[in-house]
C-alpha cells in the first residue's frame, strides 16, 4: 500500500478495463458459443439491471483489439466474465461466476468476482485499536471479520462511470461508521483492459479519520474454463520464500515462516494437487491452501512479480504482478456446490481459485507486519495486474 501527500492526487494510477455498457443486443441468456468444450456463455444486460438500496445495477462489457473481454457489474464491483485466448486463439471465459444480479444476491458464496473493502481477508475476532480507541466489527467468519464484515463493499452498488472503450472507474463513498469501520472512506476503482491482455486495477482511498485500508479484488478463476472442473492440474508458481501460517481460525500466529521443505513451496512451477492432501496441521486448518504468501519483491513490469498460473487444458498462462506486499492463495476449499454458474455447471469443490494480491491478514493487531493504516491528508494507491499469455 503506498501512502502519498494530497498534493500527490494529481498523479492517479490507471487501474483501468475497457468497458462499454452493453444492453443494445439482446440475446438469451442461455445462448452459448461452443467448440472443443469451450463455453462461453453470452450474458444479457437486462439480467443485471436492478434497482438495489435505490440505486441502479448494470452491466459493463470492456474489450480490446484482441477480442478479449472483461465484464463487470457495480454490484459489488464484480468481474463477471473474463476472456481471453487459450493455445489455439479460441476465447476462454478463465473468471467463474453467475448470469445475473439476482443469482450474485442469493449466492451462498458472496465473494465471486468482488470488490472487496473496507478490508481484505481477516482480522481476528472483529476488533483491532487505532490512536488508543478499540473498534469491534461484525463476526462473519466465526469469531472473526472476514472481506469488511456483514455488508462488505461486495453487497455495495457502485456508481460506475465508463471512461472509454478500455475502463471502468467504480467510486463508493464508505461513511464513518460504516461496518463500524472509522471515517469517511472515499474509495476508486479503476479497472483496465489493456492490448496486451492485462487486466489492471488499480485502488485509491482518501479518508477524513484514521482508519484501516485493504482493497482487493476476490475473482475465482478456472484457467481451463468456467464449468470445465477442478484446478488441481492448474500449475502455480509463487514468487515466496515465505508464508504467514495460521492458527485453526485461519487467524495469521504472528509468525513468517519458509516454505522450503513444505506443502506451501511453490517457488518452482508445481500442480496445485500435488500436495494438497499431505498430511499437515496448516492444510488441516485452511482445508486446503488458504493462506497468505509473503512476496519475495522479485522485480517486473516495475511491480513484484506475485505469482504464474498455467491452465492444463486450455495453456493459458495468468502472471500477477502487484505493489502489495502479500498475496492470499485460497484453492477453492469451500466451495460446496450450492450455486450454479453461468454455464450450467454447480460450484462443486476446488473447481476455482482465488490468488488475491493484499497487505497480510490480521495487520491491525500484528505490529510486525506491514501498517494498513490511513491517516486523513494521506493518499491510499496501490495497483495489481493481471496478464494473460498462451
Amino acid at each position: 500500500m503506498k501512502l502519498q501527500s494530497l498534493t500527490s492526487l494529481g498523479v492517479l494510477a490507471v487501474i483501468g478495463f475497457t468497458s462499454c455498457q452493453s444492453g443494445s443486443k439482446k440475446t438469451s441468456s442461455t445462448d452459448s458459443l461452443k467448440g472443443d468444450s469451450i463455453t462461453v456463455v453470452k450474458l444479457v444486460a437486462d439480467s443485471f439491471k436492478k434497482e438495489i438500496d435505490s440505486k441502479q445495477t448494470a452491466l459493463y462489457t470492456l474489450k480490446n483489439k484482441n477480442n478479449a473481454e472483461a465484464i463487470f457489474t457495480n454490484y459489488g464491483g464484480r468481474l463477471v466474465s473474463l476472456l481471453v485466448p487459450n493455445k489455439e486463439g479460441k476465447l476462454v471465459d478463465v473468471v467463474v461466476g453467475f448470469k445475473s444480479v439476482n443469482d450474485y444476491e442469493k449466492s451462498t458464496e458472496p465473494y465471486f468476482g468482488a470488490t472487496i473493502g473496507r478490508y481484505g481477508n481477516r482480522i481476528a475476532k472483529g476488533k483491532f485499536t487505532l490512536e488508543g480507541k478499540t473498534y469491534s466489527l461484525f463476526t462473519n467468519n466465526g469469531q472473526n471479520t472476514l472481506h469488511g464484515g456483514k455488508k462488505g463493499y461486495q453487497y455495495v452498488v457502485w456508481d460506475a462511470t465508463q471512461q472509454n472503450a478500455n475502463t471502468l472507474v467504480l467510486h463508493y463513498l464508505s461513511k464513518d461508521g460504516d461496518e463500524n469501520f472509522p471515517g469517511n472512506l472515499d474509495v476508486k476503482v479503476t479497472y483496465t483492459l489493456t492490448d496486451d491482455n492485462e487486466l489492471k486495477m488499480d485502488y485509491e482511498a482518501k479518508t477524513d479519520k484514521t482508519t484501516i485500508v485493504n482493497l482487493t479484488n476476490h475473482a475465482f478463476f478456472n484457467l481451463n474454463g468456467d464449468g470445465s472442473g477442478e484446478i488441481l492440474n492448474h500449475e502455480v508458481q509463487i514468487y515466496a520464500d515465505e508464508y504467514t501460517p495460521v492458527d485453526s481460525t485461519l487467524i495469521p500466529t504472528g509468525k513468517i515462516e519458509k516454505v522450503k521443505g513444505t506443502p506451501f513451496d511453490f517457488t518452482k512451477a508445481t500442480t496445485i494437487g500435488a500436495r494438497i492432501n499431505d498430511k499437515n496441521e496448516q492444510l488441516t486448518f485452511g482445508k486446503g491452501y488458504d493462506h497468505n504468501y509473503v512476496l519475495n519483491k522479485t522485480k517486473a513490469m516495475g511491480m513484484f512479480h506475485a505469482a504464474t498460473v498455467k491452465g492444463d487444458k486450455s495453456g493459458i498462462v495468468m502472471d500477477i504482478y502487484t505493489q502489495e506486499p502479500g498475496l492470499q492463495f485460497y484453492s477453492g476449499n469451500f466451495m460446496q456446490s450450492k450455486n450454479t454458474f453461468k454455464t450450467g455447471a454447480k460450484d462443486d469443490f476446488r473447481t476455482a481459485i482465488a490468488l488475491e494480491t493484499q497487505h497480510f491478514p490480521d495487520s491491525p493487531n500484528q505490529p510486525t507486519f506491514p501498517s494498513t493504516v490511513l491517516k486523513p491528508g494521506q493518499v491510499y494507491k496501490t495497483s495489481s495486474v493481471y496478464k494473460f499469455t498462451k
